[in-house]
């Protein structure tokens, strides 16, 4: 697969429960090794299921893309997906460390191990960098574990910069966050 066979579109309610197998699938991904499966299975089942996507999807203060395409079996389907979060952010370190505003969070970036390489997140994130944009945003943020190091040298590569730190928590577990933000100027 390249990033020239897949489509990158904003996703409706009727798409929730799609979005809502590939969060089920690509989260456990980007998890510290140490984070136990019932924490990821808590995580998903909160965060990421079907009626949780329905409710971002149906509220316009989220925007969630998806990135379809041929896959290498000749099927088709969501390889990818991000959602952009308007409005400031509510945790004051993160509120002290961002600092251009208006600004957007960028809440979830996934894309399935399988496309990894192939363009397919670049095109992703440049199609979520352009609806940061027109939400109005001068900024986006994003908070990413600090052991996700694949994570970090892609969002590095894409401008965003590390402006400080967040717990975040995973089931039970209090996970430390890298915040970083990119100028949409």
């Amino acid at each position: 697969m390249s990033s020239e066979t897949v489509l990158v579109r904003r996703a409706g309610v009727a798409d929730a429960a799609a979005v809502a197998a590939l969060a089920a699938e690509t989260f456990p991904h980007a998890c510290p090794p140490h984070t136990t499966r019932e924490a990821i299975a808590a995580h998903i089942s909160t965060y990421l299921s079907e009626a949780r996507f329905a409710e971002y999807l149906a509220d316009p203060g989220h925007v969630v893309l998806v990135a379809e395409g041929g896959l290498e079996d000749g099927g088709t389907g969501l390889v990818g997906y991000a959602m952009l979060v308007t409005g400031e952010p509510t945790d004051e370190a993160i509120a002290a460390v961002v600092s251009i505003r208006p600004t957007v969070e960028l809440s979830k970036f996934y894309t399935l191990p399988a496309v990894r390489g192939t363009g397919v997140a670049t095109a992703l994130m440049a199609a979520t960098i352009a609806a940061a944009r027109v939400s109005g945003a001068r900024s986006a943020w994003l908070g990413v574990n600090q052991f996700n190091e694949r994570a970090n040298r892609f969002y590095e590569k894409h401008g965003f910069e590390r402006v400080g730190t967040r717990q975040y928590l995973v089931g039970d577990r209090l996970e430390d966050d890298f915040v970083r933000e990119l100028p949409l100027l």
